[in-house]
């Protein structure tokens, strides 16, 4: 395999219209060149986890379709954060826990609600802020699934950024799992 592959398979995965896609052909022809630079860059590139080189670019039939799926990955993937921001937030099994809490206090709320007629609008504000923060921790526990593939992840770690704002994800600064601030304190 020589340079010229490796720019063929980088070419391939990241231009909007390559013009060796018209030719799938050429493509069956130079598969067994252009095979381990386009799975090396799509594992690079983090657009294909590791455990789908069992069924992506295995058969030259299949190239032509499994190119045009990295592609759409990648044009996808291009303002996702890297798979390695996942480890700057809590792991599965804590935000699971915090999840779960934060159900049974959605749960709480909805209990109350008939219960409470006069603070019934507010009680449906404090659900929707729980819901929202639900969303918020679900996205980090995606993001933190092992046996999630990578595009999936990112795809978490991506929405978890347009949920909590740039500045927040940068610092890894995370709500509480359930809004804190319409805790009453007990005196």
């Amino acid at each position: 395999m020589s340079l010229a592959d490796w720019l063929l398979a980088a070419m391939l995965l990241t231009s909007p219209n390559p013009v060796e896609l018209q030719d799938p052909g050429a493509l069956r022809e130079h598969f067994p060149a252009i095979r381990f630079p386009l799975l090396s860059l799509a594992l690079e590139y983090e657009i294909m986890d590791p455990r789908e080189m069992r069924h992506l670019l295995v058969r030259p039939d299949d190239i032509l379709s499994d190119i045009q799926e990295l592609r759409r990955r990648y044009e996808n993937m291009i303002d996702a954060p890297p798979l390695a921001d996942s480890y700057r937030f809590p792991e599965r099994t804590a935000v699971n826990e915090m999840l779960i809490f934060n159900r049974a206090f959605r749960k709480y709320l909805e209990e109350r609600q008939p219960l409470e007629q006069v603070r019934s609008a507010e009680l449906r504000v404090v659900q929707q802020e729980t819901d929202q923060l639900y969303q918020v921790w679900d996205s980090v526990r995606d993001a933190r699934c092992e046996y999630y593939y990578v595009q999936v992840r990112r795809q978490a770690l991506k929405r978890l950024r347009e949920l909590i704002g740039e500045d927040r994800y940068l610092r890894g600064q995370l709500p509480p799992h359930v809004p804190l601030w319409r805790f009453e304190t007990i005196p």
